[in-house]
C-alpha cells in the first residue's frame, strides 16, 4: 500500500479546506451593512470609506428567514435561522451568523430547535473551491486567523471530516485530530486519522505528526511516525509499488511496480512491469487523454514472455511470447460537426488473456476480437457521405486474422431525379423513379497470426473496387397491391485474375489429377446487371367472441411473389469464364477468372426465376383487470414471422426449384421468446460408393414424386426465459430504501445533495452488482437439427445463468451450462459479491474444467486508493 502517497493527499486536502475558509471571508474593501428590519432581506448603503487593513468595508448581502438585526452601538449584525451571507460569488449558509465589525470577526454555527435537534450547519460555497460543511468557524479578518470545528468536505473523491483547523498568518494551517476517508459517512468505515499531534501545512510544503488507519473504529498497525512533503500544487509523477507473491507455475514475483508519469494537464502516462523467479517477465504502458469538448481516449500496450514447465524442458526453454494492444479515441460530436472520427482496438497475440494473470473469466474464454479506426464524413444539403475505416477481426481459436487496410465507402442516398420541389398534387409514375449510387474499396488481408509480420502474408493481400447502382420504383396496382421494379447495376474493378492449368503427376500408385495455379497482374473489370419486380400485399382476418376472456383472434397473412432475371455472363463474349481440363480423360469445366477474388465475379449460367413467399402474424386480444391502460384490453402475439419462402428458376438446365426455407417467432410474455427455423430439400438425394467412399448429390427427381415429403436438411429451434423479483411485484425495496436507523442524526451534518447521496447508497450499493433486486434467473435453450444426406447430427446445449441475495448485503452470481451431445456440463462459474459500502468484496470461482481457478479481492471502492487492496488468487494454468 502507498502510504506516503495516501497522506500525502489527504493533509494536501486540509490545505484546499484551509485556503477555502480564507478565501471565503477576507476581503479587501467591504461595505458597511444597514439591517432596516428583521425580514429576510437587508439592504445595505452605497457609501464608501477609507478602509483600514483587515476592516469590513465593502458590500455584504444578509438574508435570514428567522431574525436579523443590526446593533447599532456595539457595532454588530445577526442573523438568524437560514441565514445566508453572499459576498462576490461566494456564498455562507448557517442556522446562526454573527458579523462584528469592531472586532472585524465572523462566526457560524448550527442551532438547536424547541425539539432538541440540531441543524443549520455552517454550509461554505465557491464555485471556485466548492463546498464544504462545519459544527462552527470563526475568523478574524485583521489577524487573518481562524477554526474551523468538525469540518466534513468531499475532496477529489475524499472526505474531510472532524478534528479542528487552525488558520495562522502567511497562509500557514495547522490540524489535530482530523479524518480523511474515500467513504462518504459522516462517520465513515475506514479512514486515516491524524492524532496526538499537529500537521502543519504551507504554501509550499506540509509536515504531519503521526497517521495511522482506521478500519470499523480499529486501528490498523501500520503508522507513519513523521512526513516531510513538498507540495507542488500540479499534477506529480511518482513511484508504484510492486506486489510481492508467489505463482505455483512462475515462482515467486514482484509484480505491477513501476512509474507514473503526468505529462501535463491532457495527458498521462503508467509504466509497470513484473519479474518472476523462475525467468518470466511482463511489462506494460498506459495512458490516458482528454480535451474538454473535443475528444478523450486510452491505450494500452503490453507484452509478456512465459517460462512453463520446470527447466530443460522444450516448454521452459522456448518461452511463450505474447502481447496486447488496446486503444479506445472517442470524438465530441460538438467538436466537428459533420465529421467523426472514432477508434476501437483491440488486437492480441493467440494466448494474450489465457498466459497472463488478471484477466477475467469472459476474457479467458472469448474467440473472438475486432477492431476499428474510422473517419467518416457527411456533406451537408447534400445526399452525399464518405466512411472509410481500418478493420481487424481474430479468431483466438483458429489463429486466424482478417484485416482491412483500409476500406472506403462513398455512397449517395436515393434520389427522385424526375420529382419537383414545386410538385402539386400526387407523383406521376416516373416522377417516382428513385436512384441510388455506393462505391466500396477495400483491401484485406487474411491470414494467421503466426504469418502476420511476414513477407508469405502479402501474397494472401486482396484488393478491389465496387459500383452499384440501383433504380427502383414502386406504385399501386388494382387499389391493394404493391409492385415494385428495380434495375441493379454492379460493377467490380480488380488489379489480378487468376489462370488455371491441369497438371497429371504420375505416382508408384498411377497418376493423379492436380490444377497449377497462375496469378495475373492487370487492371480488369467486371460488371453485371439484373432487373426484377415484385407484388405483395396484405390480407386480414378477424374472429370476436362475445363472451369469457377471449375478445378476438387476428390473423394477417402477407403474400409476395416476384419475378427476377439475369444474363448468362458465362459466356465467351463477356470474358469472365475460362475452362479447365479436370482429369485425363479429357473432361472440361468453367471456371472464372475472378475467383476468390475480393468481390467475387459474374454468376454462371442464365437465371429467370420466380421468387414467393407467403408471411403469417397471429394474436389475440383477451379482458384483462389488470391492463387499465388500454381500457382493460391485452393484445398478446401468439405467432410471429411465420414465414414460407422459395423460388423456381425456369431457364434452369435441371434442379429449378430451390429449397424451401421457413422460420417465425414468437414471445407469449415479455419473459419468454421462442424462435424456430429451418429448411426442407425436394429433391430426391443419391448415394453411390466411389473407391471406398460413400457420396451423394440431389437428382433432378421431386420426392413426392415417390410418394414422399421433402427432406427436412435443418431445423433450430431455440427459447430464452427470464425472470426476476421485480417483475413479479414482489419487490418494493428500490422505491423504499431502509430507514439511516441509529445513524439518523448523522444525516444532520450533511446538505442536503449530500443528504440525497447517502440515501441512494442502499439502492446502487456496488457499479456492477444491484443489491435491490433479490434474484435473477435465465434460461437459454438451442436445438439443432442437420441431415446433409449423408450424415445427420443433432446438437442441443442448455445454458443458465442468475443471481440471487443470500442476505440483503450478500449477492451469489452463477453462470453454468450443460451439453446434451457430449453428456457434460460446460463451464461453470460462481461469483460472490459482499456489500461493504466504500469497499468491495469479490469471490470469483470456476470449480472444474480447464479453466478451474479461484480469486478473492477486498478493496476500497475510490480509484484514489485504488492500490488499497488485499488479494489472493489461483490461475487456471497453476497447480493446487
Amino acid at each position: 500500500m502507498k502510504f506516503n502517497y495516501i497522506f500525502f493527499t489527504c493533509v494536501l486536502l486540509f490545505v484546499n479546506i484551509s485556503t477555502k475558509v480564507h478565501a471565503s471571508f477576507q476581503q479587501d474593501t467591504l461595505k458597511k451593512v444597514v439591517v432596516t428590519d428583521s425580514s429576510s432581506v437587508v439592504k445595505t448603503d452605497s457609501i464608501k470609506k477609507k478602509s483600514k487593513p483587515g476592516e469590513i468595508t465593502d458590500v455584504i448581502k444578509a438574508v435570514a428567514s428567522d431574525s436579523s438585526f443590526y446593533d447599532v452601538k456595539e457595532n454588530v449584525m445577526y442573523l438568524f435561522g437560514n441565514a445566508r451571507i453572499t459576498y462576490g460569488e461566494a456564498q455562507v449558509d448557517a442556522g446562526y451568523i454573527k458579523v462584528d465589525y469592531k472586532d472585524n470577526t465572523v462566526f457560524a454555527k448550527g442551532i438547536t430547535d424547541s425539539l432538541g435537534r440540531f441543524s443549520g450547519l455552517p454550509i461554505f460555497k465557491d464555485p471556485s473551491q466548492g463546498a464544504l460543511t462545519a459544527d462552527s468557524v470563526f475568523y478574524n479578518f485583521k489577524t487573518e486567523k481562524g477554526k474551523i470545528f468538525q469540518v466534513y468536505s468531499e475532496q477529489d473523491g475524499g472526505y474531510i471530516t472532524g478534528g479542528k483547523i487552525k488558520k495562522q498568518v502567511n497562509d500557514e494551517v495547522h490540524m489535530k485530530n482530523v479524518i480523511y476517508s474515500t467513504c462518504d459517512l459522516p462517520s465513515p468505515h475506514q479512514h486515516f486519522g491524524i492524532v496526538i499531534t499537529k500537521g502543519i501545512a504551507t504554501q509550499n510544503q506540509i509536515v504531519t505528526g503521526p497517521a495511522y488507519m482506521f478500519i470499523e473504529d480499529v486501528p490498523l498497525p501500520f503508522v507513519i511516525p513523521f512526513g516531510f512533503f513538498p507540495k507542488p500544487n500540479k499534477r506529480a509523477s511518482g513511484i508504484l509499488l510492486p506486489q510481492v507473491g508467489e505463482d505455483a507455475t512462475l515462482g515467486f514475483f514482484l509484480r505491477d511496480f513501476g512509474y507514473y508519469i503526468g505529462l501535463n494537464d491532457y495527458w498521462d502516462l503508467t509504466l509497470k512491469g513484473g519479474v518472476y523467479s523462475k525467468g518470466s517477465y511482463e511489462a506494460n504502458a498506459a495512458s490516458r487523454y482528454t480535451k474538454r469538448y473535443k475528444y478523450s481516449g486510452n491505450l494500452y500496450l503490453s507484452y509478456s514472455s512465459r517460462k512453463f514447465g520446470v527447466e530443460g524442458t522444450p516448454e521452459f526453454e522456448n518461452p511463450t511470447k505474447d502481447f496486447q494492444i488496446r486503444w479506445s479515441h472517442q470524438q465530441n460530436p460538438n467538436a466537428r460537426p459533420g465529421t467523426n472520427f472514432g477508434a476501437s482496438v483491440n488486437a492480441s497475440t493467440r494466448g494474450a488473456f489465457k498466459n497472463v494473470p488478471g484477466y477475467s473469466y469472459q476474457q479467458i474464454v472469448q474467440n473472438q476480437l475486432s477492431s476499428s479506426i474510422s473517419y467518416s464524413k457527411n456533406w451537408a444539403n447534400s445526399p452525399f457521405s464518405l466512411t472509410t475505416a481500418l478493420t481487424h477481426s481474430q479468431d483466438l481459436s483458429t489463429g486466424t486474422v482478417s484485416i482491412s487496410l483500409p476500406s472506403l465507402n462513398f455512397s449517395m442516398s436515393t434520389l427522385n431525379p424526375f420529382d419537383s420541389k414545386e410538385r402539386v398534387g400526387e407523383q406521376k409514375w416516373y416522377q417516382r423513379i428513385a436512384v441510388g449510387y455506393s462505391m466500396q474499396a477495400d483491401n484485406q488481408l487474411n491470414t494467421f497470426d503466426s504469418l502476420l509480420f511476414k513477407n508469405e502474408s502479402l501474397r494472401r493481400l486482396r484488393s478491389g473496387v465496387q459500383h452499384n447502382i440501383p433504380i427502383s420504383m414502386s406504385s399501386k396496382v388494382l387499389k391493394f397491391f404493391q409492385f415494385s421494379q428495380s434495375i441493379n447495376y454492379s460493377e467490380k474493378w480488380y488489379f489480378q485474375t487468376i489462370r488455371k492449368q491441369y497438371v497429371a503427376r504420375p505416382t508408384p500408385m498411377g497418376t493423379i489429377d492436380s490444377v497449377a495455379l497462375d496469378t495475373i497482374p492487370g487492371f480488369r473489370r467486371a460488371s453485371d446487371y439484373s432487373v426484377g419486380g415484385s407484388l405483395s400485399t396484405k390480407i386480414y382476418g378477424m374472429v370476436n367472441f362475445k363472451k369469457g376472456k377471449l375478445m378476438a383472434v387476428r390473423h394477417v397473412i402477407t403474400p409476395n411473389v416476384g419475378f427476377s432475371y439475369r444474363p448468362d455472363f458465362g459466356q465467351a463474349k463477356f470474358g469472365y469464364y475460362d475452362s479447365l481440363q479436370v482429369d485425363q480423360y479429357g473432361r472440361k469445366q468453367a471456371y472464372s477468372i475472378f475467383e476468390n477474388s475480393l468481390y467475387g465475379g459474374p454468376g454462371n449460367g442464365k437465371s429467370a426465376a420466380i421468387n414467393f413467399g407467403l408471411d403469417n402474424n397471429i394474436e389475440i386480444k383477451v379482458r384483462s383487470a389488470k391492463d387499465t391502460t388500454n381500457n382493460g384490453i391485452r393484445k398478446i402475439p401468439i405467432l410471429q414471422g411465420l414465414s414460407v419462402n422459395g423460388s423456381y428458376n425456369f431457364v434452369a438446365d435441371s434442379l429449378k426449384l430451390s429449397q424451401l426455407s421457413f422460420g417465425g417467432r414468437t414471445f407469449f410474455t415479455e419473459k419468454l421468446g421462442v424462435s424456430f427455423s429451418g429448411s426442407f430439400d425436394p429433391y430426391v438425394f443419391y448415394t453411390e460408393t466411389v473407391s471406398g467412399r460413400l457420396q451423394g448429390r440431389n437428382i433432378n427427381r421431386y420426392r413426392w414424386q415417390d410418394g414422399k415429403l421433402p427432406r427436412l436438411t435443418n431445423f433450430n429451434f431455440s427459447f430464452d426465459y427470464s425472470l426476476n423479483s421485480t417483475s413479479l411485484g414482489k419487490n418494493n425495496r428500490a422505491n423504499n430504501p431502509p430507514p439511516p436507523g441509529n445513524n439518523a442524526d448523522l444525516f444532520n451534518r450533511v446538505n442536503a445533495e449530500q443528504a440525497e447521496q447517502l440515501q441512494q447508497i442502499s439502492r446502487n450499493a456496488n457499479a456492477f452488482v444491484d443489491f435491490n433486486i433479490p434474484w435473477n434467473l435465465s434460461f437459454y435453450y438451442n436445438f439443432n437439427y442437420s441431415n446433409s444426406g449423408l450424415q445427420k447430427q443433432l446438437v442441443q446445449t442448455l445454458n443458465a445463468n442468475g443471481d440471487f441475495n443470500l442476505t440483503p448485503k450478500w449477492k451469489v452470481q452463477f453462470n453454468t451450462g450443460y451439453d446434451f451431445r457430449n453428456n457434460a456440463i460446460s463451464l461453470t462459474s460462481f461469483s460472490i459479491y459482499r456489500d461493504l459500502h466504500c469497499w468491495d468484496m469479490s469471490i470469483r470461482w470456476i470449480p472444474f474444467g480447464p479453466y478451474q481457478s479461484y480469486s478473492i479481492d477486498l478493496r476500497v471502492k475510490s480509484s484514489i486508493l485504488q492500490d488499497l487492496k488485499l488479494s489472493k488468487r489461483r490461475e487456471y494454468y497453476n497447480q493446487f
